[in-house]
């Protein structure tokens, strides 16, 4: 950076001031080439750097002073108070240490032949013509030159000028130039070519006019009291706000298409649209303010002492450098040049990338987003995405290192983190086998964890409960695609370590858990049933089963599940593996038969056939464990239904063993079943594939009387059965029931047998046996319908009273009424229905038929060879014995119902 003279105003020392009664902010300065200081509440926006030093401006001439300049591309044109326009070509370097310098190489000066400084220059490059305000005159002049154009063209009663840097003439060969006339309250529009002018249009204002800027067909005015908007081409007027023109120097700035910039009252840098209202929400600068421009995002404004920079994205004031003696600041096509009187400098902005780091590093980071949203216009499209990803990956790592976790998380996701950036500051996270390297240059400054908490546990706590819940989140997302086994890795290493009880959640779902890290990790923190799961979900249940087989037998300790054998069993159970279920079978069963065989009796059907578990190779494997094998076989006979004599008989004989064994051990005649007796009773009555005769001969002398009645029930001899139930046991109600269970699903003769032959038992016992008279009678009356009443009647003695067999004989007169009565009614149906029948074929046999040897039997295809037929409903006709053969047939095509 050049070096400054004193005497040019800038000064070399830091200072402090307060705008507009906000936060104080730190100058920058500028001394030796040395970058200004940047206070923790500043930004380094800009570096002013000198562009055109005193001694090449003015030699050792005292009194010359720097009236105006303009800047095209690399030409730099000076006016003076010596009416000298000076012309210099900059040259921009750029220094080791990154700063930006400038030299300016003199080309030539011109005296313009006034005695009055040089007031205005504007360049208008597309006709390589200066436009000069010189003594109330604007004169052309050639670029290079400096030369008056040779027409001698110029606008006269001219005090201020400005150009339409958005023309409505369309003629690309002229500039649109507005000018304030001398004429009071007078604006006037020229259209400016090469070597000519020519007025437009003169426009009146309510006051006088002090200051200027154009767009299109709206002037914005400061007036004397007031800033206006004016279509010159409609003459509407939009009044916009007060001020004071004695108090303060108005400001009246094109900023943008339609949009201006003004000095509002109350120290306000106001913008403001050709509409009238403004878009932007004011900034709080100096009350003294001489000049302003604007180098997006940033509103500059210089002001007596200062010079200061506030953003157009938050209002905020950025930075401040202290600028004494400035009375000119102007942009040109994004160079904002200041001037003292007696030198030229320029504001030069620094990349707005360094800006926002600049922000970051100070963990400023909703500045450091606001700036960089506001770059997006000026940065295209692709770059500015990628580096605003950047920025919001950046962000959030600041936002993360002050535990700010919802807003790091969101940031994150803002900016479509690698999730693997975040993993690796967590040491031993990432599978060993992984290929991430972090970016570079780096999102953040930490090593890792330990250095980002410093040692801090519960910081570190916290932060590893924010990575799981990201990456539990995350893990389902886009944001995973590509390193899922890293993420899901590093998602059970947490939960390990911190004993969480998603680790199994994640294990029993999809997840894609490298096995080789993981299995190491939770061995380490002794998570062996988690161990055993993920062994699972890689296709090891065997060595699963074995690692859980360990626990529950103590091998290895682990708390996890209390019902871990309940468990084992359950897997085996639908394990498809038919070498590993037969592996564990006998350790499942030695543990518990009764859980045990639920491996063989909880497994669905298609599966064990599937599988080739032969229920006889089962049963085999059960002879050993009698209790299972009881299970099992129930399982066969009662669940599952087989219909084979073997499992039948098998199951019985178990329960009639268990039974004899329960009654030696009791020696005593209980008088309530056993459960195993009365599962064995069950089984005997429901069942008809048991070998019968095998069973009764291994229950003679058992002292099993109801079992042994069942088994001769199963054999037809009712009787016997009835003798037994009757007459050893003396139990009228078992009796009763065997005459139920035994006729279920036969026919009303057999169960009427079965009655009859229990009544006429209790008959032949004589009247002396007052029990079975009485049991006689209880059966009458409770099964009035099941008997013959004619036949009972005959049987009875003739001592019994109709009141003692009234329930009896009401329920036989009942059911007889009932019966005769069902009988007449369907005798009625019957009738009503041979009548329609007989009604239809009369109707039938009323219209005429037809027939003659064209005529063709539906049904065989043949003529008929005599006057006899059958007809259908539809009109069909058939010969009698086609019709008699598709009656016998019922596969024969069926013309209609046969009338």
């Amino acid at each position: 950076m050049q070096g400054t003279r004193e005497g040019a105003g800038v000064q070399v020392r830091a200072g402090v001031r307060r705008a507009g009664g906000g936060s104080p902010w730190m100058s920058a300065c500028v001394r030796d080439g040395a970058d200004p200081a940047v206070d923790m509440m500043n930004i380094k926006a800009f570096t002013l750097v000198s562009a055109v030093e005193r001694e090449l401006l003015m030699g050792d001439k005292e009194r010359i002073k720097v009236e105006c300049v303009e800047c095209s591309g690399r030409n730099l044109y000076v006016g003076t108070n010596d009416c000298f326009i000076h012309h210099f070509l900059l040259e921009e370097k750029t220094l080791p240490s990154g700063t930006a310098a400038f030299t300016a190489t003199k080309q030539l000066h011109r005296h313009l032949g006034f005695k009055k400084p040089v007031n205005e220059l504007r360049a208008a490059s597309a006709l390589n013509r200066l436009l000069v305000l010189c003594d109330n005159s604007i004169t052309l002049v050639n670029m290079l030159s400096l030369e008056p154009v040779p027409s001698g063209a110029r606008i006269k009663g001219a005090t201020a000028l400005a150009l339409n840097e958005n023309p409505v003439s369309g003629d690309p060969f002229c500039v649109e130039v507005c000018i304030i006339s001398v004429k009071r309250r007078t604006i006037q529009l020229f259209l400016v070519y090469e070597d000519r002018v020519q007025i437009v249009k003169e426009v009146s204002t309510p006051e006088q006019p002090l200051a200027v800027a154009v767009d299109g067909h709206f002037l914005c005015l400061a007036l004397t009291t007031q800033y206006i908007i004016l279509n010159y081409s409609t003459g509407l007027s939009q009044d916009l706000f007060p001020y004071c023109s004695e108090e303060k120097r108005p400001i009246v700035k094109r900023i943008g298409r339609q949009e201006f910039l003004l000095a509002g009252p109350g120290g306000l840098g106001m913008f403001a649209t050709v509409a009238g209202i403004s878009q932007r929400a004011p900034v709080h600068w100096a009350e003294n303010v001489i000049g302003a421009a604007v180098c997006f995002p940033y509103v500059i404004a210089l002001d007596d002492e200062f010079i200061t920079v506030h953003s157009m994205l938050d209002q905020q004031q950025k930075q401040t450098l202290p600028f004494k003696e400035g009375h000119i600041l102007q942009d040109f096509e994004g160079r904002v040049i200041v001037a003292t009187s007696k030198g030229v400098y320029i504001l030069v902005p620094l990349p707005l990338e360094k800006q926002i780091q600049d922000l970051l590093a100070s963990r400023r980071v909703e500045e450091a987003l606001v700036l960089a949203k506001g770059a997006r216009r000026n940065i295209p499209k692709e770059k500015f995405q990628v580096m605003y990803r950047r920025i919001l990956q950046q962000a959030g790592f600041i936002q993360f290192a002050q535990l700010q976790f919802l807003e790091a998380k969101e940031l994150f996701r803002s900016g479509q983190l690698d999730v693997r950036e975040l993993i690796s500051l967590y040491p031993f996270l990432l599978p060993t086998s992984s290929s991430f390297t972090r970016s570079h240059p780096p999102l953040h400054e930490y090593a890792d964890l330990n250095q980002l908490t410093q040692g801090d546990q519960e910081k570190m706590a916290k932060c590893k409960r924010f990575l799981m819940s990201y990456l539990n989140e995350v893990r389902s997302t886009e944001v995973a695609n590509g390193y899922k086994e890293d993420i899901d890795t590093a998602l059970l290493k947490l939960y390990a370590e911190a004993d969480h009880d998603s680790l199994l959640d994640l294990l029993v779902t999809e997840n894609f858990c490298l096995l080789t890290d993981s299995a190491a990790w939770l061995e380490k923190h002794k998570k062996y049933f988690a161990l055993g799961l993920l062994y699972h979900y890689n296709h090891q249940d065997a060595t699963a089963v074995q690692l859980w087989v360990n626990i529950v037998n103590g091998d290895i300790q682990d708390s996890t599940r209390s019902d871990l054998y309940e468990y084992i069993v359950d897997f085996l159970t639908y394990c498809p593996d038919r070498e590993l279920v037969w592996t564990y079978a006998d350790w499942v069963l030695q543990r518990s038969e009764e859980v045990g065989v639920q491996v063989f009796t909880k497994r669905p059907w298609d599966e064990q056939q599937k599988n080739s578990f032969n229920p006889d190779d089962i049963i085999d494997c059960l002879k050993k464990y009698p209790k299972a094998l009881v299970k099992y076989l129930e399982h066969l006979v009662i669940d599952r239904r087989l219909q084979k004599e073997e499992y039948h008989t098998h199951l019985a004989v178990l329960y009639l063993e268990e039974v004899l064994q329960q009654k030696a051990a009791t020696d005593s005649q209980g008088l309530e079943p056993t459960e195993t007796q009365t599962k064995l009773r069950h089984l005997l009555q429901k069942s008809d594939l048991y070998r019968v005769h095998f069973v009764i001969e291994r229950i003679q002398g058992a002292g099993l009387p109801v079992e042994r009645a069942i088994l001769h029930g199963k054999l037809g001899e009712h009787g016997k059965a009835l003798h037994i139930l009757v007459h050893e046991l003396g139990d009228f109600s078992a009796a009763e029931d065997y005459c139920l269970w035994s006729s279920e699903g036969q026919d009303a003769p057999c169960r009427r047998h079965l009655f009859h032959t229990l009544l006429a038992m209790y008959l032949r016992a004589g009247p002396s046996a007052q029990e079975l008279t009485v049991a006689a009678v209880d059966l009458l009356n409770r099964h009035a319908t099941e008997f013959d009443a004619t036949q009972v009647l005959q049987l009875l003695p003739g001592s019994w009273s109709v009141q003692l067999l009234c329930p009896f004989l009401t329920g036989a007169m009942r059911d007889s009424v009932h019966a005769r009565r069902t009988a007449q009614v369907a005798l009625g149906l019957a009738r009503s229905e041979n009548l329609i029948y007989t009604y239809n074929k009369m109707k039938l046999k009323g219209s005429a038929i037809w027939l003659s040897d064209q005529k063709l039997c539906q049904l065989c295809q043949n003529p008929f060879g005599e006057p006899v037929f059958v007809r259908y409903p539809n009109g069909g006709l058939v010969h009698t014995h086609c019709a008699t053969n598709r009656h016998t047939t019922p596969s024969s095509p069926s013309p209609g119902t046969r009338t």
